[in-house]
């Protein structure tokens, strides 16, 4: 049995997913004519309230021509140090808007309105880059997998509005939260000036993100996207997943939740985990011993048959999603029972 935890980007379409993008009327997407690729786009803005929507490859794609839309060469764009746009989009930031960043230090990635204030430069200071966007992310990655509520947000938009901020939300596991807080939709259309949403993560498609905003700034990205080449034609296969990923596959988030929080109760068993972080929706992160490093750790649960991914020296991260099963957390309970777990360090 192989049981891949590594991310929930590694799931595969379920075979009604598979039948949607087989069946789905295509065009050309440059040219603004793929049926099903407009559909998804019209779905998910109105969704969330907002104008427009565009898709792309990936959520790296979306949060980066955010950035670059919503910034001019030396602004500045304050995040967590912990964010992705950070963390994993490889000095994006830098490279695609010129902008820099300050990076602010919140509690496992989540930023406050107090804490914002601390990095917002004077607008009179020629010493200093002019303080242009803020990016939250929800839910936070490394963070474990929490989450910022609705009043939370509203409470940083309103210091955002206070000094003339944008605010982006890399939404690349929204969904996550939204079945745990039970917040509306919308009103994250209401609170940010774009927002990206994953779906090849939680929501099981195979590829594909999109970003939500103004229609004005939807068609600038749109032009920063082919400028990538990020163009694509006959896309309205992967629209398609994702069209069905946002009819069927939202609410049943809440089961890798719980079973990420019965991956965490046998993790409490194991001598050789010393900590584990809250487990708020599908990321389970814990941490190993200053004498054993994640890298061994990881090796020796493949040869057990269960993949998941260094996350720091000593932390490992499991992410659970639509292909993780009831048989599989049975598995891991046998598996790794302090009993039959060997020593290794």
């Amino acid at each position: 049995m192989l049981i891949d935890l590594r991310s929930d980007t590694v799931t595969q379409p379920t075979p009604a997913m598979r039948e949607a993008m087989f069946a789905a009327p295509l065009g050309d997407d440059v040219l603004g004519d793929d049926p099903t690729v407009n559909a998804l786009e019209a779905k998910a803005a109105t969704m969330f309230g907002m104008e427009a929507a565009l898709f792309c490859a990936s959520g790296t794609m979306t949060n980066q021509l955010a950035i670059r839309t919503h910034t001019r060469p030396g602004d500045d764009v304050i995040c967590d140090y912990l964010s992705h746009v950070y963390q994993y989009e490889g000095g994006g930031i830098s490279v695609n808007a010129l902008a820099s960043v300050s990076l602010a230090h919140g509690q496992r990635g989540k930023l406050t309105p107090n804490l914002i204030r601390e990095y917002i430069y004077s607008p009179t200071d020629s010493h200093k880059p002019l303080s242009r966007l803020v990016v939250l992310e929800n839910t936070v990655n490394k963070g474990g997998g929490c989450y910022y509520t609705v009043p939370e947000i509203a409470a940083i938009r309103h210091v955002c509005d206070e000094h003339g901020l944008i605010l982006h939300l890399d939404g690349a596991r929204l969904f996550n939260a939204l079945v745990e807080t039970g917040d509306p939709v919308e009103a994250y259309g209401q609170l940010f000036d774009s927002i990206s949403i994953c779906l090849s993560k939680g929501l099981g498609c195979p590829v594909g993100s999109l970003l939500l905003g103004k229609a004005d700034m939807i068609r600038q990205a749109r032009r920063y996207r082919k400028l990538m080449g990020g163009g694509w034609r006959q896309a309205g296969f992967l629209a398609a997943a994702g069209i069905y990923a946002l009819d069927h596959h939202i609410d049943r988030l809440k089961m890798d939740h719980a079973r990420a929080r019965k991956i965490g109760a046998i993790l409490e068993q194991l001598p050789d985990v010393e900590e584990i972080l809250p487990i708020d929706t599908n990321i389970v992160i814990f941490r190993l011993p200053e004498t054993l490093l994640a890298s061994d750790y990881v090796s020796t649960l493949e040869a057990k048959g269960i993949r998941g991914i260094p996350f720091g020296k000593h932390l490992v991260r499991f992410v659970t999603h639509l292909d993780l099963t009831d048989e599989h957390i049975d598995y891991m309970a046998q598996v790794l029972t302090p009993s039959v777990y060997p020593a290794t360090h």
